[in-house]
């Protein structure tokens, strides 16, 4: 692992890393990974309220964007393999908040989509008191963008890297 950010500083100071320095608050992966840790664990509550789980839900809002999407493209949006995103959505179907079934034009795909009692969960906008905790404030969405561009750069970068 490779510190991808300047330690934290103090203004007027030499923001560029120190020969050596491996301290833990300096990696940049560290700080999305466990700010990650913090919403799972923030969301959990509300999650556990509605019987779902986070990956769950974030499966439901994707469906919500674009209902009626094959397994491997609602797979794609939400960076899970298909192994991992079925089991999701068989529980997500056994409590009758989506519906699969196969394309016609194509038996090998599955297609998803919300059913009525998926979109009234929705409807309630669980993860709503999460943008206050976040304590970000007006600064909510630039961070939010900024992450977005983060994780668009590095996965063009590892593509870069195949080709």
């Amino acid at each position: 692992m490779i510190p991808v950010t300047a330690p934290q500083t103090k203004p007027g100071s030499d923001p560029s890393p120190q020969p050596g320095s491996k301290k833990l608050s300096n990696f940049l992966c560290f700080a999305v990974y466990s700010a990650n840790l913090a919403f799972g664990r923030a969301y959990k509550p509300i999650m556990d309220a509605l019987g779902l789980t986070y990956t769950q839900y974030i499966a439901m809002v994707a469906l919500s964007e674009e209902d009626d999407q094959t397994v491997g493209a609602l797979g794609e949006r939400l960076f899970l393999e298909s192994n991992t995103l079925t089991p999701i959505l068989k529980k997500l179907e056994q409590t009758g908040y989506i519906q699969r079934k196969r394309d016609p034009a194509d038996e090998r795909q599955v297609r998803v989509s919300l059913t009525p009692a998926g979109r009234s969960v929705l409807e309630t906008d669980p993860g709503a008191s999460l943008i206050g905790a976040t304590g970000l404030g007006d600064d909510f969405f630039v961070v939010q963008q900024a992450v977005a561009r983060l994780r668009d750069n590095l996965l063009a970068a590892t593509q870069r890297d195949k080709a």
